[in-house]
């Protein structure tokens, strides 16, 4: 997506994807930085942990507690967030947030990004985890109105489902059994491969609304983009990439 971005603003740059184990994050970051590498992306699962090795991060991804995004600022790594401003944009193709009840699943670093977005639109969050202890501190710091385990999601009330666990990555599974009712509600999943989960067919046919996580993976991009060379990115262009890359 980056790169037809790029060929397409007419941008001298190349975006080239690799894997990293979480014991050497620290030795990848410091190779980049000793090759001037200018910009960086960063995924599951070092959002948070890749802190440490930076010089600093703005005050939205302080606040979120993870970042996505990396730009060499004189000779400083400073690290942003990005993923929020996806997830809300994705979401906003469906409904105002304002006043929304939300459930988020999960309490990773993609589940703080999304429970600050919609916390700083106006909804009110509930988040949901596994282990119901970390819920609970995320929705702590993060002004979420309360948390729980998975279990609760049958007495939650809301307006959008939000998965942002890797439940149903490349496999068949759902994190939930199916919705017993959909109208009225958003259901997205932040997993984009495949581009329609077990979640979002699911969901579909309980009469929900949904969102794919292409969306948010190219509404994030596209302001990675921003960020990196002061332009507006074509979303038109990082969908059509999107598309032929999981064709």
């Amino acid at each position: 997506m980056h790169n037809a971005a790029f060929e397409a603003m007419g941008v001298d740059a190349a975006y080239t994807a690799f894997d990293v184990a979480p014991d050497a994050l620290g030795e990848a970051i410091a190779g980049a930085r000793a090759l001037g590498i200018r910009q960086l992306a960063v995924s599951i699962p070092h959002k948070q942990a890749v802190i440490a090795h930076l010089d600093s991060v703005d005050p939205t991804a302080e606040r979120i507690g993870a970042v996505n995004t990396v730009t060499l600022q004189d000779g400083r790594l400073v690290g942003t967030n990005t993923d929020w401003i996806g997830a809300m944009k994705a979401l906003e193709t469906e409904r105002v947030l304002a006043g929304g009840r939300a459930v988020v699943l999960g309490a990773g670093g993609t589940a703080r990004a999304v429970v600050f977005g919609l916390v700083q639109r106006g909804a009110s969050v509930r988040v949901l985890n596994r282990t119901a202890s970390k819920a609970e501190q995320l929705a702590s710091e993060l002004g979420a109105s309360g948390a729980g385990g998975l279990e609760s999601l049958e007495e939650a009330e809301f307006d959008f489902l939000i998965n942002t666990t890797s439940v149903g990555l490349s496999s068949d599974e759902s994190p939930i059994a199916p919705l017993g009712r959909g109208q009225g509600r958003v259901v997205m999943d932040v997993v984009y491969q495949p581009e329609q989960t077990r979640l979002l067919r699911e969901a579909g046919q309980a009469g929900a609304r949904t969102v794919g996580g292409k969306w948010m993976l190219i509404h994030q991009a596209a302001e990675q983009i921003r960020l990196w060379t002061g332009r507006a990115a074509p979303v038109d262009v990082l969908a059509k990439a999107f598309d032929r890359a999981v064709m």
